[in-house]
């Protein structure tokens, strides 16, 4: 399930959320309606998009991922995960709900 947010500090952004209404996924801020609905339906509509997560570490140690547009520009960010399993497993779930 995908939820358009519209914020002061954020502008235009947009949530991935599991059946249960978990947060999997937090897009950045954008400029306008178009943009963020091309995004939407490019991430919706993307076969390959398993290609497009980079894996990440932060500073604290905990595991994290970031989804990429076809222009390579990041797109949103996951929360943060305490193991490398638990990331894992929050991509598929990010895939599973966008199918």
């Amino acid at each position: 399930m995908i939820e358009v947010q519209n914020t002061k500090s954020k502008g235009l952004s947009f949530a991935v959320k599991s059946g249960s209404g978990k947060i999997i996924l937090q897009s950045v801020g954008f400029k306008n309606q178009g943009e963020i609905e091309q995004t939407i339906k490019q991430l919706t509509s993307h076969t390959k998009l398993i290609n497009k997560v980079e894996r990440k570490t932060n500073f604290e140690g905990k595991f994290l991922f970031a989804i990429k547009n076809d222009k390579n520009k990041i797109i949103g960010y996951s929360g943060c995960y305490t193991s490398q399993a638990g990331m894992e497993n929050g991509i598929k779930h990010f895939i599973e709900n966008l199918s």
